[in-house]
């Protein structure tokens, strides 16, 4: 592939249980640390984590260091051995890497596909590594152009069109197994994001009987209000589990919230009452030993299979329109993308042609009687020109030569001798 090579190296949905996405996750508030630590494995990078993935872009300068160093960096990140990591690592690179990136912006590689949270996840990506001093121009010029080609799969194709959120396939997992949701009694924990998204999917629904717990009571309380439900704090749980039917928590928790002692206490006061329990946080909020309590039926994110198939098959023909929307973005990308390998050549041929002319003006110079400030700028500006002139071709086919620009680029640098100049 011409131009410089990228790729990618990470963990996402269909490569890896939540038992090791939950790992290797990396939250908001922990993106400039998370970044600021990449920085010490690569010069440049961009990490790109959401509940469901995370993802490592970098240039590889000879194609095997940087992907360590991004393997390195996720390892020492998880506090787990690479070798442990090895089995659920994707490694992608040049053209399949830069697609893998348009793909998942477009909502393409989503559990849920057509999601609309990506491209905004896309978008502030980029932002936190140009906030940390992590990108360069073609990783800026990368997921610029998958962020333009996320905004034109929406705008020209249904892909997104009355799409779930993970946080409403939650909600559309609960009412499949309980099969009458609107009558049930909600206990939502986590008021953030995926909070607001739950809550908001719930009230599509008509489920009226929502409380909502969080840390932060305020915003408990005030997406409670947007409910008509009730908030408490977090420590206060206990009993509200006691009369609920349902359990959706998506904290952003680094720890579980939900313990099996306390789910225990709680199912020995329901009179054999069934409890449903939805985990959609990544890392997990709900201690995984609360499944095997009897009457309780525990589903975390790796859970949604069925509605995920679902959503994915009723969107089929919108994704085949998605995906020739990639493809076209793809060509008009690589175009500008192969010029970037011509650009050390390009400088190099300018510079050495450069030398070479005041090499010859200044012994020129010395030949002829002195001259005046007007006839000595006169003679420069000749021989600028006559360089230009010169060089205006072997330029113009190095800055568009397209594809095989790697053959053209390196008979440029034997013919004019460049690597012999360097070194010189």
């Amino acid at each position: 592939m011409a131009g410089p090579r990228v790729c990618v190296v990470g963990v996402q949905h269909d490569t890896s249980p939540v038992a090791v996405r939950e790992k290797l996750s990396i939250p908001r508030r922990q993106m400039r640390d998370a970044l600021a630590s990449l920085r010490g494995y690569l010069p440049a990078g961009i990490i790109l984590a959401t509940c469901n993935r995370t993802e490592v872009y970098a240039l590889d300068e000879d194609g095997h260091s940087t992907e360590q160093a991004i393997r390195r960096f996720l390892g020492d990140w998880a506090g787990v051995a690479e070798e442990e990591l090895a089995p659920y690592l994707y490694h992608s690179s040049d053209h399949e890497a830069m697609r893998h990136l348009s793909q998942t912006a477009s909502g393409l590689c989503s559990m849920v596909v057509g999601e609309h949270e990506i491209l905004g996840q896309t978008r502030r990506a980029l932002q936190d590594a140009e906030q940390a001093q992590m990108v360069n121009l073609p990783l800026r010029k990368l997921f610029q152009h998958a962020i333009r080609t996320g905004r034109r799969v929406r705008d020209e194709t249904g892909i997104s069109r009355n799409a779930l959120s993970v946080s409403a396939a939650a909600v559309e997992l609960a009412a499949e197994v309980t099969r009458d949701i609107g009558n049930r009694r909600v206990l939502l924990i986590g008021a953030g994001e995926a909070g607001k998204l739950v809550a908001r999917a719930l009230s599509q629904m008509g489920v009226s009987g929502v409380t909502v717990a969080s840390r932060a009571l305020k915003n408990a309380e005030e997406l409670a209000s947007v409910l008509g439900g009730n908030a408490i704090h977090l420590s206060h749980v206990q009993s509200e589990l006691e009369a609920a039917d349902i359990l959706i928590s998506c904290t952003g928790a680094p720890h579980f919230v939900v313990h099996r002692e306390l789910v225990e206490e709680v199912m020995a006061t329901r009179a054999g009452r069934s409890l449903v329990v939805i985990d959609i946080a990544v890392p997990r909020d709900v201690e995984p030993e609360v499944g095997q309590i009897e009457g309780v039926f525990l589903y975390d994110i790796d859970q949604f299979t069925e509605v995920s198939e679902v959503n994915r098959k009723a969107r089929e023909k919108e994704a085949a329109r998605a995906v020739a929307v990639v493809d076209d973005e793809m060509q008009r990308f690589l175009a500008w993308w192969r010029t970037l390998e011509a650009k050390p050549t390009v400088s190099a041929l300018t510079q050495m042609a450069e030398d070479i002319r005041q090499r010859q003006l200044r012994l020129t110079l010395k030949k002829l009687p002195p001259l005046s400030q007007e006839e000595h700028d006169s003679l420069d500006a000749m021989t600028k020109a006559i360089v230009n002139k010169i060089l205006h071709n072997p330029i113009k086919c190095l800055k568009h030569s397209g594809q095989g620009s790697g053959d053209f680029v390196e008979a440029v640098r034997e013919l004019f001798a460049l690597d012999d100049q360097v070194r010189e």
